[in-house]
């Protein structure tokens, strides 16, 4: 399938970390070479077309052999499709009641981005505008996230506030990329959420008189 606008090499990586500091480590990951096969995955999968990306391109740019990616995952479909799932992080997203979900967002995305050093959600920026096999990427984070937000919170223009608030969280994400070495970076999980948490919770609550 055709293709426009591919992100050339050197790009941002979709896990909000630069194309330059795409050799950097992931969190510890004994033995397993995971995080890394997962990293350089969403990389290639987002900046490609899918019939471009091979498991032997993906294993050079993590480091491991493309035999470890078929023992981890099998096939690339089956990588392509865990590159394409948001349901595990929105489960660690959405883990907490509305009235308290604003500031649980914020603390549980900055600490997801520290620990595994990625985003859990800034994957799906990198596939817009292309009309291939990356449509599945935004399909899945509209029915896996924004679809199931709109159901937790309710009340008025459910769809509406979703869409705003996974645009808010992208948004942080980012933010903090974009300004990495920064203050952000520099602050505590529970000061970004003192001042990021407030405007997302009133959309939550859908508090809008």
């Amino acid at each position: 399938m055709t293709t426009t606008g591919h992100a050339a090499d050197g790009a941002a990586d979709p896990d909000g970390e630069s194309g330059e500091d795409s050799g950097a480590d992931p969190a510890p990951d004994p033995g397993t070479g995971r995080l890394a096969i997962l990293r350089a995955a969403r990389r290639a999968f987002t900046q490609r077309p899918y019939a471009e990306v091979t498991m032997r391109g993906i294993a050079a740019d993590a480091g491991v052999s493309a035999s470890l990616i078929v023992k981890r995952f099998g096939t690339k479909e089956r990588l392509f499709n865990t590159v394409a799932d948001f349901g595990p992080a929105a489960d660690k997203l959405f883990a907490a009641p509305p009235a308290d979900l604003g500031r649980h967002l914020v603390l549980t995305m900055v600490r997801l981005r520290r620990e595994n050093q990625s985003d859990p959600l800034l994957r799906v920026v990198f596939s817009l505008g292309n009309m291939d096999e990356r449509t599945l990427i935004r399909e899945r984070f509209r029915e896996q996230v924004t679809a199931r937000l709109a159901g937790l919170i309710g009340g008025r223009w459910p769809e509406l506030r979703a869409e705003l608030i996974t645009g808010q969280l992208l948004g942080l994400g980012a933010t903090l990329s974009l300004h990495r070495p920064g203050a952000g970076e520099r602050a505590t999980p529970e000061q970004l959420a003192d001042l990021y948490a407030p405007a997302l919770q009133r959309l939550i609550t859908g508090d809008l008189d």
